[in-house]
């Protein structure tokens, strides 16, 4: 099955430190895994950010929460155990705990910037899976997405040569050596058999890279590749980079990994997204910065 969210995991979670003695934390996210008979794959699972596994952030919410509305106590780092509020509320024997449930606690009232004329629905995500920063992740994810829509629809509008440059650009902020003159000379140049620009691998120049930058709508088939590694042949060049604002078929794929040469392909969205993450034509308009606890500075 998949990762329950986090909201799942507050009740089992009580229950397993139900017997009042102190437990690791890797200890109960062991018995949490077996209780939801998570797999391997399950529990792989990574946040967008990549930074950090499905499972661990929701097991992690889950704690905290319940830690805010007084349920859990931690006294010291990575061990929690149940509390006196936390017991009387197994005798009640509730059917779920969730984020509704702790708005009974002032303590987590609090914690949620929840009012006494407000209710968690006012304040949080209509959603019982993701946790806070996966709803963050989701929305990063979304704004980025139409960020590159926008991207792709000025690369359609601009010339082949503004293309041509951008993409000299964008290998050059990728860490590629050389400079924009040593690699924008072979731009544009006549006779040059498919070849749209040359850069160097590294700033020593030991080895060159070709380049072809296709500005089209239509996908790009295995007979251009054909032409461009032919290129490269008559170069004695063994690695290229063949960039679109398109995409590539299946067959142009499969020729590229099945040669020699190493030949890169990139496609509009892969390239919209190395736009993004080497800043090149786009700015930064806001920044939100998610912080956690420092536990070492804590530590007497």
């Amino acid at each position: 099955m998949a990762v329950p969210g986090y909201e799942k995991f507050m009740l089992p979670m009580m229950e397993i430190v139900s017997d009042q003695r102190e437990h690791a934390v890797s200890e109960v996210r062991d018995k949490l895994a077996e209780y939801f008979q998570l797999t391997e794959e399950d529990l792989r699972e990574l946040l967008s950010s990549g930074k950090q596994t499905v499972f661990h952030n929701r097991v992690g919410w889950a704690k905290t929460y319940l830690q805010k509305a007084k349920l859990l106590e931690s006294l010291r780092r990575g061990y929690f155990q149940i509390t006196k509020r936390g017991l009387e509320v197994l005798k009640e024997k509730p059917q779920e705990i969730d984020r509704k449930y702790l708005e009974q606690f002032n303590e987590f009232r609090e914690f949620v910037g929840l009012t006494d004329n407000t209710s968690i629905a006012d304040t949080l995500p209509d959603n019982k899976e993701k946790t806070p920063l996966e709803v963050l992740e989701a929305a990063f994810e979304e704004i980025e997405q139409m960020l590159v829509t926008e991207i792709l629809e000025k690369l359609q509008k601009g010339s082949p040569s503004f293309f041509e440059r951008l993409v000299v650009d964008l290998l050059l902020k990728m860490g590629y050596g050389g400079s924009r003159a040593d690699a924008g000379h072979a731009i544009g140049k006549s006779g040059d058999e498919g070849i749209d620009g040359i850069i160097k691998e590294d700033k020593l120049g030991l080895d060159i890279i070709y380049i072809q930058a296709k500005r089209w709508q239509n996908p790009v088939g295995r007979p251009e590749i054909q032409k461009f590694v032919g290129a490269l042949v008559g170069q004695r060049a063994k690695k290229g980079v063949f960039i679109t604002t398109s995409t590539f078929t299946k067959e142009a794929v499969a020729y590229a990994e099945s040669i020699e040469n190493k030949v890169v392909l990139i496609d509009s969205y892969q390239l919209a997204k190395y736009m993004i993450q080497h800043n090149l034509g786009v700015s930064t308009s806001e920044v939100y910065e998610v912080k956690s606890i420092d536990t070492d500075y804590f530590e007497e």
